[in-house]
């Protein structure tokens, strides 16, 4: 057992003075100590290596740094003023009100033979990760067609390999893998040690996945989806190691992306509101009208139309400028404003491409909220560039955005929050089990919010011309699982009742949790956690705990202590749990009021694929 993490200034200060004053190595710690990042300049070879220790316990060996045009070529490194941050700032919303960004930075000039610009390489020691990019200096034109960087990990770790945005999982050695591993790549490096690889700040870049060469145990490489062009001064993506001692705290610090991310430039925010949204499934001005009832009865923000709406996606016929013939835009935003409920459209990248100018100020004069992308390319540099364009686009118009598909966030909605949310994640249109839904917590969301599209009714006992529908998979997790999944998955607009139209609910009691389920908080605990096992995560707005915890596939005996209430104070905790049979309702869903303190902890046994959340208020 490692002790906790202590910070020694002046040990600390001594240390980094110490190495910093030699010209061919540098020793960056974090500013708790923990962490330390290590440079060696090797004069004889040209080529400059790095490790990552975590209080002694390796979590990068030394691995090879390196970028187009400065790999084994390195004539001489400079160390310049090196700098130490500590502030706060708030984000227009998110997990919590206020989030810290303290570390300390050194910068690395790199001269290369035969090149006149230096290269920079920026590193930032964080207690709770590493990060560092390369800077190209000067005003010339630059061509980055590879990327040189390793993270060679210690013998035995494991990984949770994704090939795509959308995949699932699979817990593997970091060897022989299928094909390109997905960020962030979440890591055991061993009993209680735990990393990710991650990327932050991609905007005008592209896409980089990680790789390893057949017969080459261990040793994770980078590989560029395509050559970025461009002109000088240039700065890649942040590569980012978390690190931690469990999932759960890996999970706890994913703000870190967020600091590695420019600050907003959105100057006044206030038409940016988060909430909860669904879709309209029947594309007629009536159905829309049912909708906007059932999310005014609901205590739902917004609806949305989905493809179709101005006709088939794929067809270079459709245009987004013109719903259909059964759908009267106008009157259902008019209808809509009256029930205090906003409209969101959907737009497939194909018409995004073609009219993006054009409609932007039309939604706008329309008195839409949102656009939900479609379909976006990702990976490319060109695309990449196109799509971030696009968001800051949107924000001139005041229009949010939903990026669907496969784009994963790297942290762009510090800097335009109209970027409420995207998708790639293995979202509930797939029907995730709960070994995938335990899983993604741990990988998926340490990059950011997901748009997972919660589903609730879709069963074939609640449903019983499932069967014969569009959508005939349906739902095995329980309705308490599913519940909770709403606040697991951080996504500040939350789809609820996917697949699901206002004629399948009927008044559930349970509902009252959705219905004061807010999106965005002041604070977040994750409370425990094993990957593919279990989560159990505490969120807080106005005063208010909102706690959720499913189990995987198996059942699950799960204690969740209350420590992160105020002590000495009263609470009333309304339970929501799978009451199975006994509950004579169509969902089962047991609902009970208990007391409880700070020092309580509460024990439940969970179904397979169950779960249990609760409403915590204090008591008056």
């Amino acid at each position: 057992m490692f002790p906790k993490r202590l910070f020694v200034a002046s040990a600390i200060a001594l240390a980094w003075h110490t190495t910093a004053a030699s010209a061919q190595d540098m020793t960056l710690p974090s500013p708790d100590g923990a962490l330390k990042f290590e440079l060696k300049f090797d004069a004889s070879t040209g080529k400059i290596t790095y490790e990552i220790n975590d209080r002694e316990r390796p979590v990068i060996l030394p691995s090879a740094l390196g970028i187009s045009g400065y790999t084994d070529n390195i004539e001489s490194i400079e160390l310049l003023e090196p700098e130490s941050v500590d502030t706060t700032w708030r984000p227009v919303y998110g997990e919590r009100a206020v989030v810290r960004d303290r570390y300390n930075q050194q910068t690395v000039s790199l001269k290369a033979k035969g090149r006149k610009e230096r290269l920079d390489l920026i590193v930032r020691a964080y207690d709770e990760g590493i990060a560092f990019r390369y800077a190209y200096t000067g005003n010339g034109n630059v061509r980055i067609e590879d990327e040189a960087t390793i993270f060679r990990v210690p013998e035995r770790s494991e990984c949770w390999f994704a090939p795509y945005a959308q995949a699932v999982h699979t817990r593997m050695p970091v060897q022989d893998w299928p094909g390109e591993a997905e960020r962030p790549l979440t890591l055991r490096l061993g009993e209680g040690h735990y990393a990710a690889l991650c990327e932050a700040e991609v905007v005008n870049y592209c896409r980089t996945k990680f790789f390893v060469e057949k017969g080459e145990p261990n040793v994770i490489r980078c590989r560029m989806y395509d050559t970025v062009e461009d002109f000088a001064p240039l700065a890649t993506p942040w590569r980012l190691v978390m690190v931690a001692d469990s999932p759960a705290e890996l999970l706890q610090n994913n703000d870190i992306i967020l600091n590695l991310n420019t600050p907003c430039r959105i100057a006044e925010t206030s038409w940016i509101k988060p909430g909860k949204i669904m879709r309209v499934t029947r594309l007629t001005t009536e159905a829309a009208k049912e909708v906007v009832d059932f999310a005014a009865e609901r205590g739902l923000e917004y609806i949305h139309f989905d493809a179709g709406w101005y006709g088939r996606e794929a067809s270079k016929e459709s245009d987004p400028r013109k719903p259909i013939p059964s759908l009267d835009m106008p009157e259902i935003v008019k209808y809509a404003k009256s029930k205090g409920i906003g409209v969101w459209l959907y737009v497939n990248q194909r018409a995004l491409t073609n009219y993006l100018e054009e409609i932007l100020p039309l939604y706008e004069s329309w008195g839409i909220a949102g656009i939900k992308f479609g379909f976006v390319h990702v990976g490319s540099y060109r695309w990449t560039a196109w799509l971030h364009d696009a968001v800051s686009r949107c924000a001139k118009y005041h229009l949010m955005v939903d990026i669907h598909d496969e784009y994963r966030p790297t942290g762009y909605s510090r800097t335009y929050p109209n970027l409420l949310t995207q998708e790639g994640v293995r979202g509930n249109e797939e029907f995730p089990d709960g070994t995938v839904n335990t899983t993604q917590p741990f990988t998926r969301f340490l990059a950011g919010a997901a748009d997972a599209t919660v589903c609730y009714y879709h069963r074939p006992e609640l449903k019983p011309d499932l069967a014969s529908s569009l959508n005939a998979r349906y739902l095995k997790n329980t309705p308490v699982h599913q519940m909770a999944l709403a606040a697991i998955n951080y996504s500040p607009l939350q789809f609820l009742y996917w697949y699901d139209s206002p004629q399948n609910a009927q008044n559930e009691p349970e509902l009252s949790f959705f219905d004061a389920l807010p999106t965005v908080w002041d604070d977040t605990r994750v409370l425990s956690g094993e990957i593919g096992e279990h989560v159990a995560i505490a969120r807080k707005k106005d005063g208010v705990w909102f706690v959720a915890a499913i189990t995987n596939n198996d059942a699950r005996t799960l204690s969740i202590g209350m420590d992160f209430l105020d002590a000495g104070k009263k609470y009333v905790s309304t339970i929501y749990t799978d009451g199975g049979e006994k509950v004579k309702t169509r969902t089962h869903v047991a609902l009970k009021d208990k007391r409880v303190t700070s020092e309580s902890v509460l024990t439940f046994d969970l179904l397979p694929r169950g779960g249990v959340v609760m409403i915590i208020r204090e008591k008056q």
